[in-house]
């Protein structure tokens, strides 16, 4: 049997970036919980664990991550300052737990329960290891077996008597204040409208096709890339991939036209923990829009291996028909991969000076030759000026993205019809 767990962080100071929580945690499971065990980070702050030669996790192995955890994010700090929980349970029940928000957690610690299904959960710090109940139904049972007082109730209110004694009366008459007039009815304000939805973390860039001057599809990606630095760190930018996968997912169902690609960080697709979490999401994708997805893979490295190349196409064949390597050096050997391995290349332009910009969309296709004689299509990202368009135009790029074509959308391109941006203004 194996023993499969949901593995929850809890800081306890809200100022702490969890970010670093997560790595610090990420780095001791890839070096504590080895083959054949298996671990995966499938939300912030949450992992799932699977060891298929135990029934039930370890608790003390868990008091030694909380512990390790808190001497090295909060040295010489009180303890109590990370606390973990695990539960074990079925694959939904696990996977239902992993999503969680922190103060329904705090709820279970707190011997509440949650609504949702049933499993073993366990409120483990560097102090003590504690089993909590998981449902509400369990927390309701367990307060009733200690001897819990049940909550007050609170009797309805009285009517007052049909007609009371002329005596009684008369004393109330007497004793009574005088009340003063009740005041006029003031018009009450409209109420104020509820505040805005926030945005969501994800949106969409129009892909655009040079040849036939028409959208073909979109690239969902992360609208805090618009004012921050990507993060670096691997389990960081899994939880970035995990969010795309899951709102490309929804956006499918309602968005019929064109191809769809979605972002894969290269050496994450190279780590099994890592694939495990990216299969938990591509087991939902069904099979008949493989023909419209695409795979785009980014944090390419210049050399990067035949071998590692291959395992990727192998992963993501079974959902992606189209594989694209996503790289930011414009003399990418190319050469050294054989035909049919990759379906595209896509430069991303980076750094703010146009005329450096425009120099690599030159060296790139200046490879034009060797990219046709491979059958594998230029494309570019990040193009955000007409003189770029331009260029890409005259050089022979096949499809293009970026804010001179396309905003930052909510929804996925609709149609083919359309003009990129700067063509738009030009126009006008």
């Amino acid at each position: 049997m194996t023993a499969i767990a949901c593995l929850r962080l809890l800081i306890d100071d809200h100022a702490f970036p969890a970010l670093r929580a997560q790595e610090a945690a990420d780095a001791y499971l890839k070096a504590r919980w080895t083959a054949p065990r298996r671990y995966g980070a499938v939300a912030p702050l949450a992992f799932v664990l699977a060891d298929s030669r135990a029934a039930q996790l370890d608790p003390v192995e868990m008091q030694a991550l909380a512990a390790e955890l808190e001497a090295s994010l909060f040295p010489g700090r009180k303890s109590g300052q990370v606390c973990l929980m695990t539960f074990e349970g079925n694959e939904s029940a696990v996977l239902k737990f992993a999503s969680l928000s922190q103060a329904e957690l705090a709820g279970l610690v707190a011997g509440e329960g949650y609504g949702g299904p049933a499993g073993r959960v366990q409120v483990i710090t560097a102090e003590a290891i504690r089993a909590v109940p998981s449902t509400r139904e369990e927390a309701l049972a367990a307060k009733a077996a200690a001897g819990a007082p049940p909550a007050p109730i609170t009797p309805p209110p009285v009517a007052p008597a049909a007609a009371a004694a002329p005596e009684t009366a008369a004393v109330q008459v007497e004793t009574r204040a005088p009340q003063a007039p009740a005041p006029a009815p003031v018009a009450r304000a409209n109420p104020a409208p509820p505040p805005p939805s926030p945005p969501s973390k994800t949106g969409w860039w129009g892909l655009y096709d040079l040849p036939t001057e028409a959208f073909v599809g979109s690239m969902i990606g992360l609208r805090a890339d618009l004012t921050e630095t990507p993060p670096e760190a691997d389990s960081a930018l899994l939880t970035r991939d995990l969010s795309c996968l899951n709102d490309a997912q929804t956006a499918l169902k309602t968005a019929p036209f064109g191809d769809f690609y979605v972002p894969f960080g290269f050496w994450n697709l190279t780590t099994p923990h890592a694939q495990d979490a990216y299969k938990t999401r591509l087991s939902r994708y069904p099979l008949d829009l493989q023909p419209r997805l695409g795979a785009s893979v980014y944090g390419t490295p210049r050399e990067a291996s035949l071998g590692l190349v291959s395992q990727i196409r192998a992963f993501l064949k079974g959902s992606f028909a189209f594989l694209d390597l996503n790289v930011v050096d414009p003399t990418f050997p190319v050469h050294n991969l054989p035909p049919e391995l990759i379906d595209s290349v896509t430069l991303t332009l980076t750094g703010e000076d146009e005329r450096e910009r425009l120099n690599k969309i030159l060296k790139f296709v200046e490879r034009q030759g060797v990219y046709r004689g491979k059958g594998v299509a230029q494309c570019v990202a990040g193009v955000s000026s007409a003189n770029e368009l331009d260029a890409c135009r005259q050089g022979g790029v096949a499809r293009v993205q970026g804010t001179a074509i396309t905003g930052f959308l909510d929804k996925p391109v609709a149609q083919a019809e359309g003009a990129p941006l700067a063509q738009a203004r030009d126009a006008a």
